[in-house]
């Protein structure tokens, strides 16, 4: 069967993501991507320049195509007609809109929601990538829906739930299953973006308490950050020092090396629909501080949720207790293994043989 795999912010977690796929599956994969910047960019114009790419290239057609969600679904299946035909198409939310918190410095915009909701209206099957994610998209569609006029669409809503299922993100695990015993003090990672929706400023108020406790830890500050250096980060340095063994965006086997000495791994998170870092350090053998709340109980299988689940105001407390005893649960680290690709790609090759069949 052949597959048409459609991402146009081709970077990062999503560009790992497709190439996961492509280089796993029993089908015949193929891309279509434009590099990853400028997002909003991608949500408004990606979908004419993609299918014009479409329209230029090889008669090669696919049996179904999966689209990432950071485009206009709607009008890319209208501009790649003449091409694609009626072949099937699949939305692949890795996030959406609806319910992404507001950065303090922009206004509110619901037309990348709505992009969404139609492009999940326009597609064969929607497919998200957590059980919260699928949950927290049809509750918050009520709500936008309400912000507009007239002949809103909320009687479609059950309709796009029906054809909706959770696929979740495949995820390369294999650097992980090795790990040598921690020596020395207990290490901390932060593995996060530095942006406003990961609450980087509570994670430094925590360091900040951390350090006034008289905690022994050390501290690796990983993920991506802007070019002008976060407020948060630069409290982090100031009141942490020496306590930072790392402190850098790194490349991918210097990152996986960071994760797999770390102890602990932290999230502060304001929106999460999945949390591809977590599970990352969580199957290198760290011992996860999450809130209460967005994936995370989704994420964490039951057993352990009381263990590594912290509520509103209990973060300190949290850290200080993985501080002092950093060994996760038995069976929490094997139990992010079934998000491998190891684990998926008989589902994700099944899942779109179906859709083909539409």
């Amino acid at each position: 069967m052949k597959v048409l795999l459609v991402e146009p912010y081709f970077t990062g977690s999503h560009r790992a993501w497709a190439e996961g796929y492509a280089n796993r599956s029993t089908h015949e994969v193929r891309l279509l991507t434009h590099p990853g910047r400028w997002w909003k960019w991608r949500m408004r114009g990606s979908a004419l320049t993609l299918a014009h790419t479409l329209e230029t290239s090889d008669p090669w057609r696919p049996d179904v195509v999966m689209a990432s969600d950071m485009m206009d679904l709607a009008q890319f299946r209208t501009f790649a007609r003449p091409y694609l035909g009626d072949t099937p198409v699949a939305i692949y939310f890795h996030e959406t809109q609806l319910s992404y918190p507001d950065s303090p410095l922009t206004e509110a915009d619901f037309s990348y929601a709505l992009t969404n909701w139609l492009s999940a209206m326009a597609a064969d099957a929607v497919l998200f990538n957590s059980g919260y994610h699928r949950d927290a998209f049809f509750e918050a569609l009520p709500r936008l829906l309400r912000h507009f006029p007239d002949f809103t669409h909320d009687h479609l809503i059950e309709a796009v739930a029906s054809k909706s299922q959770v696929l979740p993100v495949g995820i390369d695990l294999n650097w992980a299953a090795a790990r040598s015993e921690p020596i020395g003090l207990p290490r901390l990672l932060w593995n996060h973006r530095w942006d406003h929706d990961k609450d980087p400023n509570t994670f430094a108020g925590a360091v900040a308490a951390l350090v006034q406790k008289g905690i022994d830890f050390e501290l690796v500050l990983a993920g991506a950050r802007p070019p002008n250096v976060p407020r948060s980060l630069k409290r982090i340095r100031r009141v942490a020092g020496d306590r930072i063994i790392a402190d850098e965006e790194s490349d991918l086997d210097t990152y996986r090396k960071l994760v797999a000495s770390c102890d602990v791994v932290v999230s502060t998170a304001l929106q999460e629909f999945f949390g591809i870092s977590i599970v990352e350090a969580i199957a290198a053998g760290c011992r996860p501080v999450l809130p209460n709340r967005l994936a995370y109980p989704w994420l964490i299988p039951n057993e352990f949720r009381d263990e590594v689940l912290y509520r509103d105001g209990g973060l300190i407390e949290a850290l200080v207790t993985a501080l002092d005893h950093p060994q996760p649960p038995v069976g929490l680290r094997q139990s992010m293994f079934r998000f491998s690709w190891d684990s998926l790609i008989a589902k994700y090759d099944t899942c779109l043989s179906a859709i083909s069949e539409q």
